[in-house]
């Protein structure tokens, strides 16, 4: 099959001018969410723990909350006419609205995709602040959207059919022929519906969503067995995890049956026997079904679901991952443990990341003693997504790829011309930062993340604030205010070698890294737990190479500032050189380029960097 046009050919494809904005709010400290999450039929199996809703967690200033405000101003900013203008002229209806650029062009066959990133953006803002107006954006978009589908059949579409692109796009998945993703997209509609439903209260998204997904079932359950998994080898996002969320909140076992249909047989056996086959796969085809099969591991209790989602995550982190968490080299999965021979312009895909902290969100909800799964989390969060927004711009444009390759510089998106995938979770991911910060299950609270963030218990009448500037500072403190039993669990990271905590100022034991420091007591309101997490500075060695290496100050990568200078070669860094200097986290050093600073990468900004140095004297790193 020829493969369909790259993604930056398509980027480059693009021209717009620019819209009319309104006027940007920031993100509201104390959120407050006028509609309740909807209530879901079937509870979730082999789940010990639950995160809260966004609407009980406020974040504090900081990067988050900076990061968050952006994206608010942007989603205030965009016109919701030009995003549906292609819907429209594909079931016959009029649009005078200037169409948008880039993957939205009306040429590019993913067309359609970003108004699914942006109805989920739209409904966990809502949900986080209570603000009416990313409602009403949100409302009115799925009433649009419903207005397309119900001419489905007008337009000569089977009944239940919505996109911006003809069901034609459907027929040459099913024969075979080239067509770039159409079931990547009708996934991210079908998830922002879902999401605006359960987020945001909107029953008509959910009526819009049923129709969709009886199409989904209709058009699948004709084809055989050979044909489907044929069809799945051209990327379908997460039509499992979506459809088994579906049939999770409804009970509607039609839902199940038509997220099984995406089971990707060719993907799903090697890793039930826990084989690394991802060489040569794309890799944020592959990384959604992964989450599709822990979904469907929650609604089936069927355990070799559990153990292909769980399989997937241990090899792609263990053999796959660079040192800022991110993985794949032009999209593509490679060699297990070939990194220092895959540093490139177009590594570390953001959408990747975005996945990957999805699947291991679901992976703590299952085994929540297992701290790994949120120092992972913090890894890619910090290193990779924290920093993948431009903190220049107002609207929190984003980086598509992150450049590992010496002198690689951070590129980002724009407001139109763009909408890129990345460019869509993006959106997403700074909207939700406040969702896995903490978690519970009774009267267990953990503590996964140190973000600055205040936490009102709902129905507890308990509020937990986290104070800290980590990772600019080594710790947190957390403040009690009401009274009642909490088991608290508050994640020691693997890298902590020598963490302590103090509770009202008496040391807590047993503090050990790589693991959950239990302190389960009767708190009384100004209860206070101080977090002690020394950072040390080390090296991270390329398993393919041990004199390639990243530098972290504990889990943070630093990286080295090059300004204009668009290195040829990979600097040689002498470790012996390195010296702290003026402000947190940022040393200075001597590589074989001359005197050099170093700096968090998600810090560095507007300039050329290396991340990975070669190192010839005491080359010993993780």
């Amino acid at each position: 099959m020829i493969p369909p046009p790259s993604r930056r050919t398509v980027l480059r494809a693009g021209v717009l001018a620019a819209a009319a904005a309104a006027l940007p709010t920031p993100a509201s400290a104390s959120p407050a969410p006028a509609t309740p999450a909807a209530a879901a039929a079937r509870p979730d199996i082999g789940v010990s723990a639950e995160l809260f809703p966004l609407g009980a967690v406020s974040l504090l200033p900081g990067p988050f909350q900076a990061s968050t405000a952006r994206t608010h101003a942007y989603l205030k900013f965009l016109d919701p006419d030009r995003l549906l203008h292609t819907f429209r002229l594909n079931v016959g209806l009029p649009s005078s609205a200037t169409p948008c650029g880039g993957w939205e062009s009306p040429a590019t066959e993913l067309r359609g995709h970003s108004t699914g990133h942006l109805l989920t953006a739209l409904a966990q803002a809502y949900a986080s602040t209570g603000d009416a107006a990313f409602k009403a954006k949100g409302e009115y978009l799925v009433a649009q959207l419903a207005i397309c589908q119900d001419r489905a059949a007008t337009a000569g579409f089977n009944t239940g059919y919505l996109s911006a692109f003809p069901e034609s796009f459907i027929d040459r998945v099913e024969a075979r022929q080239q067509v770039w993703a159409p079931y990547y997209t009708l996934h991210k509609i079908m998830a922002g519906l879902l999401d605006m439903h359960v987020l945001a209260g909107n029953a008509q998204a959910l009526t819009v969503l049923t129709r969709k997904a009886a199409w989904v079932g209709w058009r699948n359950g004709r084809l055989s067995y050979p044909q489907r998994q044929a069809m799945l080898r051209t990327e379908f996002g997460g039509m499992n995890e979506v459809l088994a969320n579906l049939y999770q909140l409804t009970g509607t076992q039609a839902h199940l049956t038509s997220a099984q249909y995406f089971d990707h047989a060719e993907i799903f056996d090697p890793l039930a026997v826990n084989r690394d086959a991802l060489d040569g796969y794309h890799a944020n085809t592959q990384i959604p079904k992964a989450i599709g099969a822990i979904r469907e591991y929650h609604a089936t209790g069927t355990t070799r679901y559990r153990d292909i989602a769980s399989n997937f995550f241990d090899i792609v982190v263990g053999a796959h991952s660079y040192a800022i968490g991110g993985n794949s080299n032009g999209e593509y999965f490679k060699a297990p443990g070939r990194i220092a021979a895959e540093l490139s312009d177009n590594t570390c895909e953001s959408c990747n990341s975005y996945n990957m902290l999805k699947l291991a969100t679901q992976l703590f909800r299952t085994r929540p003693g297992e701290a790994r799964y949120f120092d992972f989390y913090e890894k890619a969060l910090y290193n990779h997504l924290l920093g993948a927004q431009d903190p220049g711009s107002s609207h929190g444009h984003h980086s598509y790829f992150t450049p590992l390759r010496p002198g690689g510089i951070r590129t980002y998106s724009n407001d139109y011309h763009n909408f890129t995938c990345c460019h869509g979770t993006g959106m997403e991911t700074n909207t939700g930062h406040s969702r896995q910060i903490y978690a519970h299950a009774g009267t267990t609270l953990w503590v996964n993340l140190f973000i600055a963030a205040t936490l009102r218990w709902p129905g507890r009448g308990i509020t937990v604030r986290q104070d800290t500037t980590f990772p600019e500072t080594p710790g947190s403190r957390l403040t009690i205010t009401g009274s009642g039993p909490i088991d608290l669990r508050v994640r020691v990271p693997a890298w902590a070698t020598g963490a302590r905590i103090l509770v009202n100022g008496a040391p807590h034991t047993p503090v050990t890294p790589g693991s959950y420091a239990r302190i389960n007591r009767s708190w009384a309101s100004g209860d206070v737990v101080e977090i002690s997490l020394p950072m040390a500075l080390h090296r991270e060695s390329t398993p393919d190479n041990r004199a390639v290496q990243a530098v972290k100050h504990g889990p943070i990568v630093l990286a080295g500032a090059y300004g204009n200078t668009n290195l040829t070669s990979m600097p040689a860094l002498r470790p012996a050189t390195i010296r702290p200097a003026s402000g947190p986290l940022r040393y200075t050093a001597t590589a074989s380029t001359g005197p050099v600073t170093l700096m968090p990468f998600y810090q560095l900004h507007g300039q050329r960097y290396t991340v990975y140095w070669q190192v010839t004297e005491g080359t010993t790193g993780r």
